[in-house]
């Protein structure tokens, strides 16, 4: 984030002091403070050390395209498969013992900083001395709340139902016997939260020598349209079958009895995720990035690509302002690339056949003109010719999310180098290299800039969208949905995102059709970008065949094939099997090293 940018010189020592707050020491043990440590008065009465504690703060903030080593997220559902990453929840092997990423310890460590912050902020008399002082500690404290806030909300996404710390941070000599907050106890308090942090956050940042402009270098940090957003996405979730009124879980208790799913379905909770959603669309500070274009194909397609390049001014409503997108390139894109990139990201054939027609009729429909015979004999901006038919004729973003054989190379290709191989032999193909090929024969493609030059060292640096205003329009779509079903806000909001994908819009349907769509649109559109692992899961369909969260995965057969147009490798075959899926799956396990700590504390079900 920029505030991490910004106060960054002191901020390993403060790590350092950050690690010993948490683990605390008995009282009496050691308690001489030498004259040359710094204290928590240090800090807080200096106006430097308090505003590098609150960067402290944001720096767990997780980054999407940080993928696949520490958001791996789509690479534990079906979107992707990581060449050099193996999830202990793909294999089964998964346990109390073992979980990774376990983010237990790490997001209440960052919990306790936030509480820590708000508990000594009004210490420092150095900001409130300030000419608008007072005000400018009220936002650095509401910061502070929203994020811890926001860890808990993290936190409720992976493990379900947690433990409410409260309010003031505890000394380690206090009674961590605690046992779990119910989901809806949970829920409570991280809205509530968030609507105090509301009160004193800006509508946004100005730059001070000019009110009337915003100060793009304090892009990231928390405004109110930030906390509408994810108040939005917290909603949605409590409003999902998961969560509301799942007797599947009525035997998820704690020790005392007490349910911590509530098991009576709650419609309202849908009109509360709405509203949601249409307050941060009603702020009217955001707009669906466009591209115009006389062919309004190329306008899709560009409009899709160079949302995360020049769209997020417009679209993004979550900003965050250091991204790992470099890391990400490199990871997906074909090794014909310039520089040898690593061609280790595979999207699962799976997740290629969700894409749709041109047209908008599913590759499934018999009137869609899909067809996995024969090659074409003409080329085009998003291919060259002897490529199979399969990949003719698809909608845009397929031509933006995927890298396929015979595509065109996504970044500055190398010399001579005009197509991407996937087969055998071919440039990209398994022949060519130890490790980097992909082991479905297609490599993801989104958020890869085309000017991108590994040899050279050219990338064009550009902040990630968190959250943006197309996710909006999809909650709001899906929550009216449910809620009111018939509404015509549904198939405005759900068309205005197909419309941008260069997709017919939808006419109506039932309820049940609707939803399809929805859930579809949420596929594609949202497709590495951290959602559908959650979906799949909130929306407790985790468990059907057609959600693919275990068992076989499919893909060409990489290990055949000499030429682009080569049948041998356009053959579906099973890529590679991952565990068949459990319904455990659906939360994480707690670490088994606090089960033994807090005695209180209830396992997740099934482990």
């Amino acid at each position: 984030m920029i505030m991490i940018k910004i106060f960054h010189k002191r901020i390993a020592a403060l790590a350092l002091l950050c690690i010993l707050l948490v683990t605390g020491c008995k009282k009496g043990f050691l308690n001489t403070v030498p004259d040359n440590i710094t204290t928590l008065k240090d800090i807080f009465t200096n106006k430097s050390m308090t505003e590098q504690w609150l960067a402290r703060c944001y720096s767990s903030v997780p980054d999407m395209w940080d993928q696949p080593y520490n958001n791996s997220w789509s690479g534990m559902c079906d979107e992707v498969d990581y060449a050099w990453v193996r999830p202990g929840i793909n294999s089964g092997a998964i346990t109390s013992d073992n979980a990774s990423p376990n983010l237990w310890n790490p997001y209440y460590q960052t919990i306790r900083l936030c509480g820590v912050f708000l508990q000594n902020a009004d210490q420092n008399k150095e900001i409130q001395d300030q000419p608008n002082g007072v005000q400018l500690l009220k936002q650095y404290k509401a910061e502070a709340r929203f994020l811890r806030a926001y860890y808990y909300w993290l936190m409720m996404k992976l493990y379900g139902p947690v433990v409410i710390i409260g309010d003031v941070p505890k000394d380690a000599s206090a009674d961590f016997q605690i046992p779990r907050n119910t989901w809806d106890e949970c829920v409570d308090f991280v809205l509530s939260e968030m609507d105090k942090a509301y009160i004193d956050v800006p509508e946004q940042h100005m730059n001070p020598g000019n009110p009337a402009e915003v100060d793009n270098s304090q892009t990231g940090r928390i405004n109110k349209a930030v906390i509408l957003a994810v108040k939005s996405q917290v909603l949605l979730f409590h409003a999902s079958p998961l969560y509301n009124g799942n007797t599947d879980l009525a035997s998820f208790k704690n020790p005392d009895g007490k349910a911590l799913i509530n098991q009576t379905y709650d419609k309202e909770r849908w009109k509360k995720a709405a509203d949601a959603a249409l307050a941060v669309i009603n702020t009217n500070r955001f707009q669906l990035f466009r591209v115009v274009n006389a062919d309004p194909f190329q306008a899709a397609f560009l409009s899709c690509r160079n949302l995360f390049f020049d769209g997020y001014p417009k679209e993004g409503i979550w900003i965050r302002s250091s991204s790992n997108n470099s890391q990400w390139e490199r990871h997906v894109s074909p090794r014909c690339s310039n520089g040898n990139a690593w061609n280790g990201i595979a999207l699962t054939q799976e997740m290629v056949d969700v894409f749709r027609m041109a047209n908008g009729k599913r590759i499934t429909d018999n009137t869609s003109g899909y067809t996995e015979t024969g090659y074409t004999a003409t080329g085009s901006n998003f291919y060259v010719a002897g490529t199979n038919n399969m990949y003719v004729g698809r909608e845009a973003r397929f031509y933006v999310d995927v890298t396929f054989n015979g595509a065109t190379i996504p970044v500055v290709p190398e010399e001579g180098k005009t197509r991407v191989e996937c087969y055998f032999t071919g440039n990209s193909g398994k022949k060519g290299a130890p490790r980097d090929w992909p082991s479905t024969g297609y490599t993801a493609r989104k958020n890869v800039h085309p000017n991108t030059d590994f040899r050279n060292g050219k990338y064009v640096s550009r902040p990630a969208m968190m959250i943006r205003l197309g996710e909006i329009y999809l909650n709001y779509a899906e929550a009216l949905n449910e809620y009111n079903p018939g509404h015509p806000d549904v198939l405005t909001y759900l068309n205005l995102i197909r419309d941008r994908g260069g997709l017919p819009p939808v006419l109506g349907g039932s309820q049940d059709e609707i939803r399809k769509h929805i859930r579809a649109e949420r596929q594609i559109e949202l497709m590495y970008e951290g959602h559908r692992f959650w979906d799949v899961r909130r929306w407790k369909i985790a468990d059907l065949p057609e959600s693919h969260q275990g068992g076989e995965f499919h893909g060409m057969n990489i290990e055949e094939g000499t030429s682009l147009s080569d049948p041998a490798f356009h053959k579906r075959i099973v890529s590679f099997t991952r565990a068949a899926w459990d319904n455990k799956y659906y939360f994480y396990p707690v670490p088994q090293s606090e089960m033994d700590r807090n005695k209180k504390l209830v396992q997740s079900p099934g482990y």
